[in-house]
């Protein structure tokens, strides 16, 4: 494929959050609790801080917006959506299900993602109209069109568990094939090389799934929240699916 500078780019900085995160992953790092409860470490800030100089210095015209650093032009026509870690609780306890997530949004439209679990050991990009791509091999959801035959994948259901959509769900898990809970990046790159059908999320934000949006609507999937709207600041679940099966479950859970 063809790659953008944009796109050329945003490899680089991923790379660069890679040798970040590899020299920080099993060491012992320090832990600290921020606002939200939620933990960072020096890799979080230190790979954050990579990708931002790289893109600022290559885009100074661009916007930022990061897990860790904050934002600066989030008016500007183009602006970067950066998660360095997206899986810090994984970083921190030593298994490889966390990953880099950056994302470029051009005058409010999701344009570019890159997914780099850099100790798992996988790197997808996708642009629009280029196709999603895991190394020289372009990925592409599967043809599996009806909810008996399909594997369902769900992860971070703490507010779906508490809300009227729960007993729904639970009638959902019943009538798919497979269900799994492979979680954070994984299961968006399975879906989107065809290895598992749909997955449903909640208590996510933007910053953990723009990229991935990218890559499973270019490997010719669906990306929207489990009320079927598109993507946004305010998104904080999520249904992704191979498209086929994406009105069906929609339609079974009727969230909202």
């Amino acid at each position: 494929m063809s790659k953008s500078p944009y796109l050329t780019a945003a490899l680089q900085a991923a790379e660069l959050a890679g040798d970040v995160i590899r020299h920080y992953y099993r060491r012992n790092v320090e832990i600290r609790v921020k606002a939200d409860k939620s933990p960072v470490t020096e890799a979080d800030v230190e790979a954050e801080r990579a990708i931002r100089g790289l893109l600022e210095s290559k885009f100074p015209d661009h916007g930022f917006f990061g897990e860790e650093t904050g934002s600066r032009s989030m008016g500007a026509d183009y602006v970067w959506l950066v998660d360095p870690i997206d899986g810090t609780k994984s970083f921190v306890r030593e298994y490889p299900m966390f990953s880099t997530q950056i994302a470029l949004l051009r005058e409010g439209e999701l344009v570019l993602g890159v997914s780099s679990a850099p100790v798992y050991g996988e790197l997808v990009w996708a642009e629009r109209g280029e196709g999603a791509w895991l190394g020289g091999e372009r990925l592409s959801v599967s043809e599996i069109a009806a909810i008996p035959d399909a594997t369902l994948s769900s992860g971070n259901l703490k507010s779906l568990a508490r809300g009227p959509a729960w007993s729904r769900y639970g009638t959902l898990v019943g009538a798919v094939n497979r269900i799994r809970g492979y979680g954070d990046f994984l299961h968006y790159h399975l879906l989107a090389a065809g290895k598992i059908d749909a997955v449903l999320e909640s208590d996510v934000n933007i910053l953990d799934i723009a990229a991935l949006a990218v890559v499973v609507e270019e490997a010719g999937g669906k990306f929207t929240d489990l009320s079927g709207r598109a993507v946004g600041f305010d998104t904080t679940t999520v249904l992704a699916t191979n498209g086929l099966l994406h009105g069906p479950i929609l339609e079974a859970l009727q969230y909202g």
